[in-house]
């Protein structure tokens, strides 16, 4: 898996930096619920900001981290989306459930922060 898992102050940090095959992404998932089991980090963030797409079996990927890293005591932000790309998903109904969202990563601490 190409994505990088990075821990820091306690929180996961992911930077997603390029588009993943949904074989990539449910390795992502499992490593990533895999950390929250291990690591028990505070809060888990998620950075799309250099993808041009996000199709439903990725935001439903991302959706699913969400809850069960939430369920583990990790709330999720997704920090990044780019204008465009939130509007091709308003567009095709797709929306992030139990995720928080935010435009940047010092936002997207803050969320993290705030919901700890």
């Amino acid at each position: 898996m190409g994505v990088p898992l990075i821990e820091h102050d306690r929180y996961l940090l992911v930077p997603i930096q390029s588009r993943l095959t949904d074989t990539e992404l449910s390795e992502l998932r499992a490593a990533l619920l895999r950390w929250v089991r291990e690591q028990h980090p505070r809060g888990v963030m998620i950075d799309v900001t250099l993808l041009d797409v996000l199709d439903a079996y990725a935001v439903r990927t991302l959706s699913d981290v969400g809850h069960w890293a939430r369920l583990g005591g990790a709330p999720t932000v997704v920090v990044g989306i780019r204008s465009e790309v939130a509007q091709a998903m308003d567009r095709f109904g797709l929306a992030f459930e139990e995720v928080a969202t935010a435009p940047n990563w010092a936002e997207g601490l803050r969320v993290l922060a705030e919901s700890a």
